[in-house]
């Protein structure tokens, strides 16, 4: 893992890891926090859950300022653990095209005609200047 780095995968299991985690603890502190809304723990963390996920049905609401903070960071930490997923997913894909890409004869071949091209644009770009 040094060598490489963290892999998209791997911070994907790490991130959903710790949301399920914070899923559980998140609905404790719900039911501590506000008893009178939660009145057990799994109801705290089916909430728990639904805010994670950002599906958030409605059914159960934090009525106190504290279970109402603790949404804020759980609805932010479900944004957060989407937006990792889906780079994961996303950079999975990447990796694979470039990977059909690289033993593709024509791709390489419009890679050199690039880098030709490049090499004759600096040429007349030197050669304006020193007409100038």
């Amino acid at each position: 893992m040094e060598r490489k780095g963290l892999r998209p995968r791997y911070a994907a299991y790490v991130i959903v890891a710790f949301w399920g985690l914070g899923v559980i603890v998140f609905g404790i502190v719900e039911r501590l926090v506000d008893p009178d809304t939660f009145d057990n723990v799994w109801l705290g963390m089916w909430w728990a859950i639904q805010t994670v996920t950002t599906v958030g049905y409605g059914d159960v609401v934090p009525g106190s300022t504290a279970g109402k903070v603790i949404a804020s960071f759980m609805m932010l930490g479900g944004l957060s653990l989407f937006a990792v997923v889906t780079g994961a997913i996303t950079s999975a894909f990447v990796a694979q095209a470039q990977k059909q890409r690289a033993g593709d004869p024509v791709m390489q071949k419009l890679d050199e005609l690039t880098d030709q091209l490049k090499t004759l644009q600096a040429s007349v770009a030197r050669w304006e200047r020193r007409g100038q």
